[in-house]
């Protein structure tokens, strides 16, 4: 049986490198987690530096509100493999 186009979306995503800027855990840091080529991409340029850092101020702000996800905007619309 072939698979759906849901199973073929998560098999992608579990295959990838997910990871903080930092390479630390996101519970000690409040960093969002992402696909590694997707923070080094961010990570090369002033635009994405500061997306980035939004989007850890973000999630640092809802954990502090005691809240396990935060609407960061960083992986809306996006499509990682």
């Amino acid at each position: 049986m072939a698979k759906t186009k849901a199973q073929k979306s998560l098999d992608t995503w579990s295959k990838q490198k997910w990871t903080t800027a930092s390479g630390k855990k996101s519970s000690e840091t409040g960093e969002v987690y992402a696909p590694k080529n997707v923070i080094d991409r961010l990570k090369s340029t002033k635009k994405g530096q500061s997306k980035l850092a939004a989007a850890n101020r973000k999630k640092r702000k809802a954990t502090a509100q005691g809240k396990q996800y935060a609407k960061h905007g960083l992986h809306k619309g996006k499509r990682y493999g």
